[in-house]
């Protein structure tokens, strides 16, 4: 335990130093002054939120910026996790350190758990500032805000694991390109089952179901998404929410967040299997 906790920090620590994290810093700062602009012109045009019409604009304008934020998070989780392992490989610090009698289990443990710090911690900070600058603009405060941001951060937890699995097997900037490219392609099809949902075509909508199921990132995202919105919107303007991409119409169900627990230690597995029987 030890060890992995050890690595853990030294991951943290690697993870401050790599441009990445500049990248990173730079367009969080500008997508959150791109929200205060945002929501400061809905609160010129509606007034403050004293209309359904404002606060549908509200939660709408919030998802598409959270996604925003779960973007970054994204191409910054990948594009870390990608050098951990094959990076560290190619460069010859792997054999350095697996030289001694240290685990390889323990050390891929122990980069995961600091990834997850990076990445939880990155969300929790941008994710915070962010609905205190809509708190500041238009006075709209989400129902779920933990929630929220919780889900978010297991997405960011989903992908970084992924990203994980593919650096034992290809180059690091290979790794962050499938990574991100799955993450998007899974959103894609998110999309497309919702609309499925409004036509009710089963057949489309099943598309959205299984993308969720392989890859649960979509499927965090719309749970994340429920937890920002104020939950009287769906009453009054319920035909605005279908095939909606920024708008949910469900929340999350314990099976599927068992699931997504399941697939993160399972694909988790992999990658120490992976990497057990990678020649360094």
């Amino acid at each position: 335990m030890t060890v992995v906790l050890t690595v853990a920090g030294l991951t943290l620590r690697e993870a401050a130093r790599r441009r990445v994290l500049r990248s990173l810093a730079v367009l969080t700062v500008v997508l959150l002054s791109l929200s205060a602009w945002g929501f400061s012109r809905i609160d010129a045009e509606f007034g403050g939120l004293t209309s359904g019409e404002s606060r549908l604009a509200a939660a709408m304008v919030l998802n598409l910026v959270m996604f925003g934020l779960s973007l970054i998070a994204a191409l910054g989780t990948a594009f870390l996790a990608g050098p951990t392992v094959a990076g560290e490989i190619e460069s010859g610090i792997s054999l350095a350190v697996l030289g001694r009698p240290v685990r390889r289990s323990a050390v891929l443990l122990g980069k995961w758990l600091g990834l997850v710090g990076f990445g939880s911690g990155f969300i929790a900070i941008a994710g915070l500032a962010l609905l205190l600058i809509v708190r500041a603009t238009v006075g709209y405060w989400p129902p779920q805000p933990v929630t929220g941001l919780a889900l978010l951060a297991a997405q960011a937890t989903t992908l970084l694991t992924l990203g994980l699995l593919l650096s034992t097997v290809i180059s690091p900037m290979a790794s962050g390109v499938v990574a991100v490219g799955l993450f998007g392609a899974t959103w894609i099809a998110g999309v497309v089952g919702n609309v499925g949902v409004a036509l009710h075509n089963e057949s489309v909508e099943r598309i959205g179901t299984v993308s969720q199921i392989l890859l649960p990132t979509d499927g965090l995202w719309r749970g994340a998404m429920r937890a920002f919105q104020d939950p009287s919107l769906f009453a009054q303007f319920e035909q605005a929410f279908k095939a909606h991409p920024f708008l949910s119409v469900s929340s999350l169900t314990a099976s599927y967040l068992a699931w997504t627990g399941v697939w993160v230690l399972l694909v988790l597995g992999l990658a120490g299997v992976a990497f057990q029987r990678r020649d360094l």
